[in-house]
């Protein structure tokens, strides 16, 4: 089958490799009908999450088509059309029982890491895929949701709901603001009026992604390269600061910009992931009884997600910009890795 294959810091192909093999009884094979491409796999390719190495195919998301189950699987079947979740869960160790598959401790070759997918083992931006624990780790496919949609829950659409709104405890009349309004950003825009948001305020370099961010459910968007940006916020806050800021860049400036917007008692929710260290102000910042969070995401909203895509309640439409056949997966790489001028959210690889 072909593949994207990582070959080191800055280097990929999409190339000839063999195909996966059921290797425990809980696998399934998986032809990939639909991936796409998330800002981690960037991150990746500049370095920054060491335990890729050289050969590894990459990807995370995708929905396909069972070609092969292994002999205990038990909910899936061949032909059955699937949402490929990015974290892989036993159901059955502590983390997966207490609601945290995120840290799964029966994943191969990791840790308590649930995400292996194109980190650990070899995942979605290929022909064919293998994926364990199938029947805690797939989700059919209903009817009517196009792949479109579908691809956005393996992770974007639950990342940013989950570490973005439940973490950063979003309630009903809050203010919250949004810093970077990329896809993940504006899966949390599209998301946080389910808890009741009064105000999403988008923050953004770019100002289309603003104008994207208020057809997705932002009530208003800030440039950041306003002067008084900061001001432009804390003007919609009667002074007082937001009650919840969500880092969604994975830059020490970004973070630094939502422990600055956030008023005493709020919260800030770190969802970008961060290539390096960033500093934190506790001298400064103790004394405002601010909560910071931030983790892996866990899919276990997905389910719920699906419903309301499959019933038209979440704006997903919006997200898709561009589309490429899997041959041009290459293609896919720069015109996403160029948002700037592309404009790309997703970038759709089908076959």
């Amino acid at each position: 089958m072909k593949a994207l294959v990582y070959h080191g810091p800055g280097s990929k192909a999409w190339e000839d490799v063999p195909d996966p093999t059921i290797l425990q009884p809980t696998d399934a094979i998986v032809r990939v009908d639909t991936t796409t491409i998330c800002g981690t796999d960037l991150h990746i390719l500049k370095g920054d999450v060491a335990a890729v190495t050289d050969g590894r195919i990459l990807g995370h998301e995708g929905v396909g088509t069972v070609t092969e189950v292994g002999d205990a699987v038990r909910n899936f079947k061949v032909g059955d059309r699937v949402i490929i979740s990015c974290v892989s869960s036993c159901g059955v160790c502590s983390y997966c029982r207490s609601g945290n598959p995120s840290h799964c401790l029966a994943d191969e070759g990791a840790v308590g890491i649930g995400w292996i997918l194109g980190h650990l083992i070899d995942g979605t931006q290929a022909e064919l895929v293998r994926t364990p624990f199938a029947d805690n780790s797939l989700y059919a496919l209903p009817a009517g949701v196009p792949d479109d949609a579908a691809v956005l829950l393996s992770d974007i659409l639950p990342t940013g709901f989950e570490i973005g709104v439940q973490y950063g405890q979003v309630k009903p009349g809050d203010t919250v603001a949004v810093v970077g309004a990329g896809p993940v950003g504006l899966s949390v825009i599209a998301t946080a009026s389910l808890y009741g948001a009064a105000q999403i305020i988008a923050v953004d370099l770019d100002t289309n992604r603003i104008e994207k961010a208020k057809t997705m459910g932002a009530t208003h968007g800030v440039c950041s390269k306003d002067a008084d940006w900061k001001d432009q916020v804390i003007a919609l806050t009667d002074g007082y600061g937001v009650d919840v800021a969500v880092e969604a860049v994975g830059i020490p400036a970004t973070f630094r910009m939502c422990t600055d917007l956030v008023r005493p008692g709020g919260h800030v929710a770190n969802v970008g992931v961060h290539g390096g260290p960033v500093e934190l102000p506790l001298q400064d910042l103790w004394i405002a009884n601010i909560t910071i969070s931030m983790g892996l995401v866990n899919t276990n909203t997905l389910g719920m997600l699906l419903k309301l895509v499959a019933q038209n309640k979440l704006p997903v439409g919006a997200f898709v910009t561009h589309r490429f056949g899997m041959d041009n997966v290459l293609g896919a790489y720069d015109t996403f890795g160029d948002a700037a001028n592309s404009k790309a959210l997703k970038v759709l690889i089908s076959r």
